[in-house]
């Protein structure tokens, strides 16, 4: 059965939200999702604008990694305008909603990894990337990247094979990227009303983080630490217990974990 028509009208029809989405630009292929939408946010589109890509061409993850972004899977930035106090919580959020908008949809267990990863079976399906641009009292604005691997064919991809998946691998058939894609801007939304009123979304998150109790090794620039990843602060930051007994506090955005 052949997917439904990805394009603007298809996902904002109906769409059950208040302002995630509403307003949606389309590209068959772009160079990044981010580089459009920061273009509308400096013109001041509305919160909630989405910008999504079939395909891009020089997709990019945390640390200025690579992503590879091929026709079938799901390349998405949304603008908010968030109050600082927010700002540190929007990738939890967007971690929060890729996991209940898949689980959602294809019915998948997902599991988290420290900071920013969604997996299924060990294997990274979703990578999220957040830039914003603030002044000293307020933020500008923030942008959310969101890459979910749904139809990408993993035999064409060797060399990521051994540590990625796709929805469509998992579950043997195609997935819908606009059902996917609709659930993931309610659950969006959601999350964002559920923390401007006020509520934490960190005791959530940290139920559903894979790395926590376990022993580690995070990369902070050219160093490497070992120990176990005890907790997360309320920053979303990882609080890492050394051999030594001494506790490490690593932001988000500035290291690397592996196993």
């Amino acid at each position: 059965m052949p997917e439904e028509p990805l394009n603007s009208i298809s996902i904002t029809d109906s769409l059950n939200t208040r302002f995630i989405g509403q307003k949606t630009l389309y590209y068959p292929s772009l160079t990044s999702t981010m580089d459009i939408a920061r273009q509308q946010a400096a013109q001041k589109a509305p919160e909630g604008t989405a910008v999504i890509a079939d395909r891009q061409t020089t997709g990019r993850g945390r640390l200025k990694r690579n992503w590879v972004s091929p026709e079938g899977n799901i390349a998405v930035s949304i603008i908010l305008y968030p109050a600082r106090a927010y700002l540190h919580s929007l990738t939890i959020l967007a971690s929060l909603a890729v996991f209940h908008s898949i689980e959602t949809t294809t019915g998948l267990k997902c599991q988290l990894k420290w900071p920013n990863d969604v997996l299924i079976k060990g294997k990274k399906v979703c990578g999220i990337l957040l830039e914003s641009q603030s002044k000293t009292d307020n933020v500008d604005y923030a942008t959310i990247g969101i890459g979910i691997n749904v139809n990408m064919r993993l035999g064409d991809y060797p060399e990521i094979a051994s540590i990625a998946t796709s929805l469509a691998a998992e579950l043997g058939k195609e997935v819908s990227r606009l059902t996917l894609i609709r659930n993931l801007f309610v659950e969006t939304e959601r999350l964002y009303l559920k923390l401007q009123s006020g509520e934490s979304l960190l005791p959530e998150w940290r139920e559903h983080l894979i790395t926590l109790g376990k022993n580690v090794r995070v990369r902070s620039g050219e160093d490497g630490f070992e120990g176990i990843a005890e907790s997360v602060a309320e920053d979303g930051s990882l609080l890492l217990r050394c051999p030594d007994g001494c506790l490490m506090k690593f932001m988000a955005g500035d290291v690397t974990l592996r196993y």
